[in-house]
């Protein structure tokens, strides 16, 4: 079996274990766990916050009123969401009720730190060539440390430990809470920090891919490990 499939077929297998995590608490009370999506070797990674509620229920990242602007701006920069890997820092949706309404509420570190080996896992075996973190809690999964995005958004942030390239900015969950006479405004603002990656985005489109095949292949052993620890 090809490194490619091989990492493919781990990534469906840490698909189920996420659904049985109880790490945290929030798999107690969630429909189900939101794993990532796209395909290995794609060019870019991007990492949400966590599940919303239109997430949680149909058990796909990035499909709810957030997904919806995301997948505007994506056809707008001339990418194409098939090619790239779009999950979130935590896997299962948090939230509070309101009558019969459920909240999104935002998930405390301690839930983040209890979820990143599942995104470690993730990036081990997509090894992107660069990560778009949307919001706080993802730029700190991917950074290892607090980010003040309006401070750092629409630049690479290169983290030393790593060598991962981050370009940090909003999650689009923002401009939708936003003020409605700011809104073409953010909109623009988050179109252009989002374009920085064009560079990349393109790069990857005239370049064959070659597969990379990493000896050792930690990445895979690590993920089936993880694997077999849930799920025993």
């Amino acid at each position: 079996m090809s490194h490619r499939n091989e990492a493919t077929a781990a990534l469906k297998a840490l698909s189920v274990a996420t659904d049985a995590c109880r790490e945290c608490p929030l798999g107690a009370y969630a429909t189900q766990s939101v794993f990532g999506e796209g395909p290995v070797g794609a060019v870019l990674m991007v990492v949400g916050e966590q599940p919303g509620d239109k997430e949680d229920l149909v058990g796909r990242p990035f499909v709810g009123p957030s997904g919806k602007l995301f997948d505007r701006a994506v056809a707008e920069l001339g990418w194409s969401r098939d090619k790239l890997y779009v999950t979130n820092a935590v896997k299962h949706f948090k939230y509070e009720l309101r009558g019969k309404r459920r909240i999104h509420k935002t998930p405390a570190q301690r839930e983040a730190d209890a979820c990143h080996h599942w995104l470690e896992s993730e990036m081990e075996l997509v090894q992107p060539r660069g990560y778009i973190a949307l919001g706080g809690t993802a730029a700190r999964s991917l950074l290892g440390r607090p980010v003040a995005v309006m401070k750092e958004r629409g630049q690479w942030i290169v983290d030393e430990a790593t060598g991962r390239r981050v370009l940090v900015t909003l999650h689009p969950s923002a401009l939708l809470r936003g003020d409605p006479a700011q809104r073409e405004a953010a909109w623009k603002a988050w179109l252009k920090d989002l374009s920085v990656a064009s560079s990349l985005v393109k790069k990857a489109a005239v370049k064959k891919p070659v597969e990379k095949k990493p000896s050792p292949r930690p990445a895979a052993s690590h993920a089936r490990r993880r694997v077999r620890m849930v799920m025993e």
